[in-house]
This record gives C-alpha cells, sequence and structure tokens, in this order.
C-alpha cells in the first residue's frame, strides 16, 4: 500500500477487500469495535427488557429468541472482523440472515400468531427451510455473494412492508409503534451505506465500518418498542384493555 502511494497510484482492493491497518489482531478494528458495540447494546436492551416484562406476556420468548439470535450474530460478526478466514466470514453471512429471518418471524408472531399460533408455527417451519437450504448452497454449491445479498434484500423489503403495514394500521390506537416504524425506516436507509465502496479513511474507516457504527443506537428504541407492546399485550391477556 505504501508503495502504491509513494509512486501516486491509487490504492486497489486486494481479493474484492481493501487494505486496512492493523491494530493489535484486529484486521479490521473499526468494524470488529462497531460489532462490539451492537452486540454490547442488544445485550443491555435485552436485559432491559427481561426487567421490565414478566415472563408471562405473550411475546416474552419471542422477542428474547430474537434478542439472543441477534447477540449470535454481533458476536461473529466481531469476530469475522477481527479474523478473516473462511469459516468466520461464512458464520458472520450466515447470522446476519439468521437475524432479517428472525425478525420477518417476529412480525408474524405480532401481527398473526398470537391469534392463528399454528399459521405462525407453519410460517416458522418455512423460514427453518429456507434457512437451511440458503446455508446448504452458499457452504456446498457455491459461496456466492451477489444470490446472499438478493436473499437478504429480498427478505428484509418484505420485513419491512410487514411490519410498516402493521405499524400503520395500529398508530392511531398505539402510538408506540411509532418507534417500530422508525427502526425499520432507518435500518433500510443505512443498509444503503453498504452501497458506497470508497477506500478506508485512514486505513480504518471504510462503508461497512459506518454502516455499523450507525446501527448502534438502534436497539435502543426497537427493544423499547417491544418493551411497550409486550406490557400492552400482558394488560390485554388480563382483560384490562383490547388487544390488537
Amino acid at each position: 500500500v505504501g508503495l502504491y502511494i509513494k509512486e501516486g497510484y491509487s490504492v486497489p482492493q486486494f481479493h474484492g477487500k481493501w487494505p486496512f491497518y492493523r491494530f493489535l489482531f484486529f484486521q479490521e478494528p473499526a468494524s470488529a469495535f462497531a460489532s462490539l458495540l451492537n452486540g454490547l447494546t442488544n445485550f443491555v436492551m435485552m436485559n432491559r427488557y427481561k426487567a421490565a416484562v414478566p415472563s408471562d406476556s405473550p411475546m416474552y420468548e419471542t422477542c428474547t429468541s430474537f434478542a439472543i439470535v441477534s447477540l449470535h450474530a454481533w458476536f461473529w460478526s466481531t469476530i469475522f472482523h477481527t479474523r478473516d478466514t473462511g469459516i468466520t466470514e461464512k458464520l458472520d453471512y450466515f447470522c446476519a440472515s439468521s437475524v432479517i429471518l428472525y425478525s420477518l418471524y417476529l412480525c408474524c408472531v405480532r401481527t398473526l400468531g398470537l391469534r392463528h399460533p399454528v399459521l405462525a408455527s407453519c410460517f416458522g417451519i418455512v423460514l427453518i427451510l429456507f434457512f437451511t437450504c440458503h446455508i446448504a448452497y452458499l457452504t456446498f454449491v457455491r459461496f456466492d455473494y451477489g444470490y446472499n445479498m438478493f436473499a437478504n434484500i429480498t427478505v428484509g423489503i418484505i420485513n419491512l412492508s410487514w411490519w410498516l403495514c402493521w405499524c400503520m394500521r395500529n398508530r392511531k390506537q398505539l402510538s408506540y409503534v411509532r418507534k417500530c416504524m422508525v427502526v425499520m425506516v432507518l435500518l433500510n436507509l443505512l443498509a444503503l451505506l453498504e452501497l458506497l465502496d470508497f477506500p478506508p479513511l485512514f486505513w480504518v474507516f471504510d462503508a461497512h465500518a459506518v454502516w455499523h457504527f450507525s446501527t448502534i443506537p438502534l436497539p435502543f428504541l426497537f427493544y423499547s418498542f417491544l418493551m411497550d407492546d409486550s406490557l400492552y399485550l400482558l394488560k390485554a391477556k388480563s382483560g384490562i384493555i383490547k388487544s390488537d
């Protein structure tokens, strides 16, 4: 890299990736640190959720499972950006897909599953089968970056549309759903940062790192929505109010 700069040439990508300054044993220190912070915010908010919401709330198990899936994904994201190998790359990609799919399942359970649990269970089985086939193809056939991105974007758009439709329908009765709307819109807008493919600033901060840093505050808002909604459903379960 130093030679390229010294001779006045632009620094190219190597094996499809930009070079980074290493810090200790971190290959991509900014992305690794941002992933760690994302994991910490999810961990903090998961514990706040558990402290605020009784375990007999209808969405308690589904929401805490979502938190665990998210923590697992950020753990492997941190590992991958610390040490880029074939295995850590796959685990990072697969776990990222699992979060998107579980968010879709979470949406299904909240919007349909509470009244039609069998439907939610069938939908969950479909998602598991899709995830299994997705992993099998990328592992045993071809690790296709384009296909993986297309699959995640497709599921992400379905997830966004489904959540937004439900939130819009219930925004007058349930004012707290605006938190969910903000998170869903921001998540998808911030994901566009991935399309910015520029050389790392100071050979540390690339578009991927900026994207990870930008998502750190979002769990505070999303878990706040989950807490409000779970407490609302608990009151509805007790017959205090009518649920929707």
